[in-house]
């Protein structure tokens, strides 16, 4: 038996729920060579929806290409990356380095093979000769066109999706949004989608006044219908053998914060626990027994997480977790939870919102880990 849940990495297509329309704009927009921007709170499954989209359109022909930015240190680092997996279209390694040497005309890359005895080994590339800001702006200025040159090279269109854009901004001012824009709008049989889990930045990046405004449509991922969801999930512990009780699917959605990534962790762990007890039908009782564990589990970090609050800080959010994230500055509320006054209370929620412990949804705060979420309710007072 296999758990049937998936979280902490991108889900695979068996364990991938609903977004039938968000999926099909997406893969319709990219085929047309379309700028989307997707924009997501963390935890919704942005990634996971990407890759769908990503492995549809590759079993139509497309080429296709995925970065994650904020996994890069530094301008130049995101540069040799992103050239690195456009080279890597092209499996062969030596035809991708000739094709990667003949392509870059301002400096001299330095491919290399890393064998792997394991596997097919992968290929590394960077630029030593890159010393400064002209040299920088020149090669990404070449780096940006290659989606381009290989879509015409190889006739076939390329679809580039660079999640974490929004980490972006962090290299070399606003330089690095222009230079890319100028390429991408050259571009017609390249799509991209540019991704985001910082709405507050990625609303700012193609807002008015910077490069990418007005730039091609915007995808704003919203939750998954809580029904739904529950469906889902009792129709995988079903599959897997194990059979869920009535309203446990709804119960762990509810739990988790409707959260695709909470509440596929929530779903998975009480699966294993439900079958190291040797247990053919998942209750209720069980699933709390479960969410007992995963916070007994989680009380060390989330006590660090606390203890680094202020006092105003600590106040503001636990009212958060008790008034499920609405009318913080109503004088009944601030009186309630001893909050001080509005001004206060909006410093504090910034400095949450900040630290990625909560987000704002519409006029709504939501704790951002609904197993935290769970904790300050039931361990502060």
């Amino acid at each position: 038996m296999k758990n049937p849940f998936v979280y902490g990495e991108v889900v695979p297509g068996e364990s991938f729920v609903d977004r039938e329309v968000e999926l099909d704009r997406l893969i319709g927009d990219l085929s047309a060579g379309q700028k989307v921007f997707l924009i997501s709170p963390r935890r919704y499954g942005k990634s996971s929806l990407i890759r769908q989209a990503l492995n549809a359109l590759s079993r139509r022909g497309v080429l296709t290409v995925e970065v994650t930015v904020s996994s890069y240190s530094s301008y130049l680092s995101f540069l040799e990356g992103y050239a690195r997996a456009l080279a890597a279209v092209e499996t062969r390694w030596e035809r991708a380095r000739g094709w990667l040497t003949s392509v870059i005309g301002s400096t001299r890359p330095e491919v290399r093979y890393d064998a792997d005895a394991t596997g097919p080994g992968r290929f590394s590339v960077s630029f030593p000769l890159v010393k400064n800001e002209r040299d920088m702006n020149r090669l990404a200025n070449e780096v940006f066109t290659l989606p381009g040159r290989l879509a015409s090279e190889q006739k076939r269109p390329v679809v580039v999706a660079l999640d974490e854009f929004q980490a972006i901004d962090g290299f070399n001012g606003g330089s690095v949004e222009h230079a890319l824009r100028a390429a991408a709008q050259q571009q017609r049989q390249v799509g991209y989608v540019f991704a985001g889990s910082e709405p507050s930045l990625m609303e700012k990046m193609i807002g008015p006044r910077r490069p990418f405004y007005k730039a091609g449509p915007v995808m704003r991922l919203q939750k998954i219908p809580a029904d739904v969801f529950a469906g889902f999930i009792e129709a995988r512990f079903g599959k897997s053998g194990i059979r869920a009780e009535a309203g446990l699917g709804a119960a762990i959605v509810d739990l988790a914060g409707n959260l695709p990534y909470d509440v596929q962790r929530l779903a998975h762990e009480t699966w294993d626990d439900a079958r190291s007890m040797g247990a053919r039908r998942a209750t209720l009782d069980a699933l709390h027994t479960t969410l007992a564990r995963l916070l007994a589990e989680q009380e060390p970090i989330f006590e660090a997480v606390w203890q680094r609050l202020t006092l105003a800080q600590r106040a503001v959010f636990r009212a958060v977790v008790l008034q499920n994230g609405q009318g913080l500055l109503s004088s009944d509320v601030r009186a309630r939870y001893r909050l001080g006054g509005p001004s206060s209370i909006q410093t504090s929620l910034a400095a949450l919102v900040k630290q990625d412990l909560v987000l704002k949804e519409g006029s709504q705060y939501v704790v951002v880990d609904s197993l935290l979420r769970e904790w300050i309710a039931r361990r502060t007072f």
